[in-house]
């Protein structure tokens, strides 16, 4: 068994099994790039305040930029007995430039360099995200304007309810992803706080300088708190939280897409480069995109309430079951990425089978909202105006005929402030067009919300 860095109060070594069911190195190896670069601010800061020589912390950033390009190339060997890549990193920067690499950890402990290294992986990965997140949200308002003049119907209860465009429909789930990516840009700001400094919870006795090492990683500002700092994955939470709100977002335009290419739908078609095939039904054109996104929702919940639930009896300050915080972390972040990067190119090949939309509001009955309103127009009440036009509903029912094929004599049969203009006013692009206000349907808003998002919204 290979002695660790932490052994002097030890008699024995550990157990093997212990080992491997502490180690955390199978995972948080991916942090590399951040401990290293946290260690090199660290080494940095050191030798400004005069704790160890400017020659010393030369050699020590020397050593772990080497390291860094060691992992870089994969001849860099993990090993369980490592614990963690803190450690990894440390012991093979001894290895490399001998005792000088043992004064690094002065004035740190792993508690402030895992919250340090967790807090520069997530600030890095949440702006790889909202840029994904913009990415997608283009593609949307390219395939609005696209479709500019295509009427569906909107939908509540999944029954139809008033005609609308589908480029409206397209920037409804624009304005989703608009308050997706506020909420990380508000996470953000609580991720790029520096705990580093913390010790392992109250702070050090060096004359350390926190704001020196916090410019040098580019924070916004200190933790103010050690106790606070290296026990806080609040940060974490938060994301998840948000990461489960944009995964929600994608999983509802997911279930639409999976309805709507469907055969008795048959309104959009899926690109082929996004579907699969049946092993056995040769027919089949299988949604697998959207319905595995749909499938990885929970997923991300179960990450959220994972992270929750460790940290809900924890007391101050860190504990070991903190360490559960890394997998569900990276896998969030991976799923939600690949998600939002397959999206944005499924969403591009769409195709729109406009006849067929029409062809399913064919029978009119989509516009009666628009035909109480006429009524109401004419003074006649709202509640009297949805009886009225009721029993104009369940008579076309009936009679298997079109809202929009009645006759003049037919509407009066309901009410005789039906007039000859009821003719021409029972039309889809009518009724879409009369819904002209901040937040309609109507052609003019939308191209006017399309002009004001690539206004920079």
């Amino acid at each position: 068994m290979k002695k660790k860095l932490w052994s002097g109060r030890f008699s024995e070594s550990t157990n093997k099994l212990v080992e491997e069911f502490t180690a955390s190195i199978s995972f948080d190896w991916k942090l590399y790039k951040y401990d290293i670069a946290g260690s090199i601010a660290h080494a940095r800061m050191l030798a400004k305040t005069g704790i160890i020589k400017k020659a010393e912390a030369d050699k020590i950033v020397n050593g772990l930029k080497a390291i860094e390009k060691e992992i870089d190339a994969n001849k860099f060997k993990f090993y369980v007995e490592d614990e963690d890549i803190h450690m990894a990193v440390e012991k093979r920067l001894i290895s490399l430039i001998g005792g000088t690499g043992k004064k690094l950890h002065t004035a740190r402990s792993r508690n402030d360099q895992v919250a340090l290294d967790a807090r520069l992986y997530l600030r890095d990965e949440i702006k790889n995200i909202i840029s994904l997140i913009e990415k997608f949200q283009k593609t949307l308002v390219l395939l609005a304007k696209k479709n500019i003049d295509v009427i569906m119907p909107g939908y509540t209860h999944l029954q139809q309810a008033q005609p609308i465009l589908f480029a409206y429909y397209l920037l409804a789930y624009y304005d989703m992803f608009k308050r997706d990516r506020e909420r990380l840009l508000d996470c953000h700001k609580r991720t790029n706080i520096m705990p580093l400094g913390s010790g392992a919870l109250a702070g050090t006795t060096f004359p350390i300088d926190r704001e020196y090492a916090a410019k040098l990683l580019g924070f916004d500002g200190i933790t103010k708190n050690s106790l606070d700092a290296v026990s806080d994955r609040d940060f974490i939470i938060e994301f998840l939280s948000a990461a489960s709100i944009i995964i929600m977002h994608l999983s509802r335009i997911s279930e639409e897409l999976i309805i709507w290419s469907s055969s008795e739908f048959g309104f959009i078609e899926l690109p082929d480069a996004f579907c699969t095939g049946s092993s056995m039904m040769p027919q089949k054109k299988n949604p697998d995109v959207p319905e595995l996104v749909r499938g990885k929702t929970g997923r991300i919940y179960g990450h959220l309430i994972s992270l929750l639930t460790t940290m809900k009896g924890l007391p101050l300050a860190y504990n070991k079951d903190m360490q559960e915080d890394k997998e569900p972390l990276f896998d969030t972040v991976d799923t939600l990425k690949t998600a939002l990067d397959i999206f944005s190119g499924m969403i591009k090949g769409v195709k729109i089978n406009t006849e067929r939309i029409k062809s399913s509001m064919a029978d009119g009955l989509i516009l009666s909202t628009d035909v109480a309103d006429y009524l109401v127009q004419k003074g006649i009440s709202f509640r009297d105006a949805h009886e009225i036009v009721g029993r104009v509903v369940s008579y076309c029912v009936k009679g298997k005929r079109p809202l929009t094929a009645l006759t003049l004599s037919e509407w009066k049969m309901f009410s005789p402030i039906f007039k000859d203009d009821i003719i021409n006013f029972v039309s889809l692009k009518k009724a879409v067009e009369r819904r002209n206000h901040i937040g309609g349907t109507a052609k003019k808003q939308v191209l006017k919300r399309i002009r004001e998002i690539e206004a920079g919204d």
